[in-house]
């Protein structure tokens, strides 16, 4: 597997993020945006995996080396997220990705998971060379994207028992979404709860991650290549 760690820089501030290259030389780029654990084996094992599966991946480093390992901790560094240098961090690591030799074409797919899950439908709003959005049962207090500006389809992922992500907030996005005549699909999965797609967490489902990751790899290979 062809992955390191890189750095990218607008000049005054150096990112971080975990490159995955695809594993046929070059690819789509995607971004892979964390939970709110932060940039941790999980979230690198994804980009990884998309790597196999033909695309190139970047999944920047939102907490600045910062990783959580209780949902104390975790929700602490989500809270601190400052929304504003997140946008731009998120904007240089797109430029980055765009920049590497392993990326093909001149679109960008994302996906998130949890904090990451909105964070997806930020990045998507604010940068219009995004093209395809995924957000598995995206948190945040404080993001609201603007799903006006939004340039692709976003695919949704969410579980049936989601105390964060529940049934109330799907249908709000939904109608939302339905309103501002923007492409969208969601999935609810029957008997799963909040975070069932990471194999290393009490929640996972290994039959609904799989299905989900599938769905996810025939919606950007429909959107991106």
């Amino acid at each position: 597997m062809n992955s390191e760690m890189i750095q990218f820089s607008d000049g005054e501030t150096t990112y971080e993020g975990y490159l995955a290259k695809s594993a046929t030389g070059s690819g789509p780029g995607i971004i892979v945006l964390q939970e709110w654990w932060g940039l941790v084996p999980h979230i690198k094992d994804v980009a990884d995996r998309f790597a196999n599966a033909g695309y190139t991946a970047l999944a920047p480093d939102l907490y600045g080396g910062q990783t959580a390992n209780d949902p104390d901790e975790a929700a602490t560094l989500m809270q601190a997220l400052h929304i504003g240098e997140t946008e731009k961090l998120l904007a240089h690591a797109i430029s980055a990705l765009l920049a590497n030799s392993a990326t093909q074409g001149e679109k960008v797919g994302v996906v998130g998971f949890c904090m990451g899950g909105q964070l997806s439908l930020f990045a998507a709003c604010c940068n219009p060379i995004i093209r395809a959005c995924v957000d598995f049962y995206g948190i945040h207090p404080n993001v609201q994207p603007a799903l006006r500006d939004l340039n692709g389809p976003v695919l949704g992922i969410f579980a049936e028992d989601d105390a964060y992500a529940g049934p109330k907030q799907v249908a709000a996005l939904t109608e939302e979404l339905t309103l501002l005549g923007k492409q969208h699909e969601f999935i609810t999965y029957p008997g799963t709860k909040h975070a069932f797609f990471n194999d290393v967490r009490p929640a996972y489902n290994k039959e609904a991650a799989e299905d989900a990751w599938n769905r996810v790899l025939a919606f950007f290979a429909e959107n991106l290549r």
